[in-house]
């Protein structure tokens, strides 16, 4: 699991990092916690902020994040009545 992990943050920093080739890594991923809130020790930043912030870093802030998409309805009373299993999937 852990090297699933690690290949998504390196596909994800790649391309991100390569825009920016004048920071060392260090910096960069400094740059990247400041973007995205945290404000703990660097040391105690996760994959997830990291995986997360660079999925939607150039994304509008009304987008959808990734990984809940699948779950969005538009209309509350659908997702309600699917969840309770009046409307099945298939319909």
């Amino acid at each position: 699991m852990k090297c699933h992990r690690l290949n998504e943050l390196m596909e994800l920093l790649q391309p991100a990092w390569q825009k920016e080739p004048d920071l060392n890594l260090v910096t960069f991923l400094q740059k990247l916690a400041q973007e995205s809130g945290f404000r703990g020790p660097l040391s105690e930043l996760t994959d997830d902020v990291l995986i997360y912030h660079l999925k939607m870093r150039d994304s509008a802030s009304h987008d959808e994040i990734p990984g809940l998409k699948k779950d969005y309805e538009v209309d509350f009373k659908t997702a309600l009545l699917r969840a309770r299993g009046v409307i099945k999937e298939d319909e």
